[in-house]
């Protein structure tokens, strides 16, 4: 039923850095590869000011949650080290999620926080430390393959999944990082962690702002990015004055509610003109998209990324709350491009577009990338990306 750290040799000779947050995954992981007999220590990250999210339900990172890892590393019997990781969660995560908001974008900071602090920054200070192992409680598990390589699958608990969080994981970082709660339920999980006696078994989720105390990540962007709530014109698709609103970050793709305008059927918003400060709204069936531009690719898949001229047929998930759909994946003019089979609604410029193999069960992530921009179904004339023919390659 358990995830096995899947590593040659006694636990007993092979040290584990266990990334805290003083929840109840992390925590149960430790306890876990404790029992296990592995040489575990513990290691928490203090990644802003947590004087005002402190006692917060579903803050995370935070006081109660630093002494809440101490106490669950007291209680297994393993050392405990709190990391001040503050300047650098700021400059890699906060800085760049209101600059993501500010250029009228939404943001997945989760995203950013695995791959630039905790799969990069601590990865180093576990290597330091000795350990060979890194091991987190996300919800998503790693695999052998046949070559030696690892390969990053869904959690079996599908309403747990985490693996749209942890596209950008990149193989190298996979060879050391374990995730041993991928084949568990979060149910199986608690009753773990009530088996070892933690006090956390029963503590709530963390929520996935975590650096936003007020629950108002507006209130974040206004302080670093002020030009970013400069007032603005609310237009329709054709450019007609509708409204007025107070700044674009209070806007997402596919909003509905909040627009502040009456009109004759609903409205939704389309997309945000950052340098204009516009905010277009639009009938439901414009915001379907079809064609989405990549930046920033991870490939973690077998083989490479597709030539040009060549399409790979995918299922991605540009949402984590969404399941994935089919997909063609292809270069086009040096960057990849993603082709929905049925289009989506509300894509948004920011959000993770994420590969997989399958359409559900314990799918392989094939890596994703950034959205850049968008074609919306309405605008796409045929199946095609870029005005190119389609020339499909071997499904996955």
């Amino acid at each position: 039923m358990l995830n096995s750290l899947d590593l040659e040799g006694r636990p007993q000779d092979t040290r584990v850095v266990v990334a805290m947050s003083g929840g109840v995954d992390s925590s149960t992981t430790a306890a876990l590869l404790k029992a296990e007999g592995y040489d575990v220590v513990g290691v928490t990250l203090q990644l802003y000011d947590h004087g005002a999210a402190t006692h917060r339900k579903g803050a995370c990172c935070a006081g109660q949650d630093i002494h809440d890892a101490r106490m669950v590393a007291e209680r297994i019997g393993i050392p405990h080290y709190v990391l001040d990781y503050e300047d650098r969660f700021r400059a890699a995560v906060i800085d760049r999620f209101a600059e993501s908001y500010a250029a009228g974008e939404t943001p997945v900071p989760c995203i950013e926080c695995n791959r630039s602090i905790k799969f990069d920054d601590l990865l180093t200070t576990a290597r330091q430390l000795g350990a060979r192992v890194l091991a987190t409680g996300h919800y998503v598990a790693s695999r052998r393959l046949a070559d030696g390589s690892r390969a990053l699958h869904c959690a079996k608990d599908a309403d747990r999944d985490q693996s749209y969080f942890l596209f950008a994981t990149t193989q190298d970082q996979l060879a050391t990082v374990r995730f041993p709660l991928g084949d568990m339920t979060k149910a199986e999980t608690r009753d773990l962690a009530r088996t070892y006696g933690l006090s956390v078994a029963d503590k709530h989720d963390s929520q996935d702002i975590c650096f936003v105390p007020t629950g108002r990540y507006t209130d974040v962007i206004e302080r670093l990015k002020p030009h970013a709530v400069e007032p603005g014109e609310i237009v329709d698709l054709n450019g007609r004055v509708l409204g007025r609103h107070e700044g674009i970050v209070h806007f997402t793709v596919g909003q509905r509610r909040g627009l502040g305008i009456a009109a004759a059927e609903p409205l939704y918003v389309v997309r945000l003109e950052a340098d204009t400060h516009r905010v277009v709204v639009g009938p439901r069936a414009a915001l379907r998209t079809r064609s989405i531009a990549l930046r920033d690719i991870n490939w973690i898949g077998d083989g490479a990324l597709p030539h040009a001229g060549e399409a790979r047929e995918i299922y991605v998930r540009v949402r984590s709350t969404r399941p994935p759909r089919p997909a063609l994946l292809r270069a086009v003019d040096g960057r990849c491009e993603v082709e929905l089979v049925d289009g989506e609604e509300g894509v948004s410029p920011g959000q993770a577009c994420v590969f997989y193999d399958a359409p559900a069960g314990q799918a392989r992530v094939l890596g994703g990338g950034f959205i850049a921009r968008t074609v919306a179904m309405a605008d796409a004339a045929q199946p095609t990306l870029a005005g190119r023919p389609l020339v499909a390659a071997s499904p996955v």
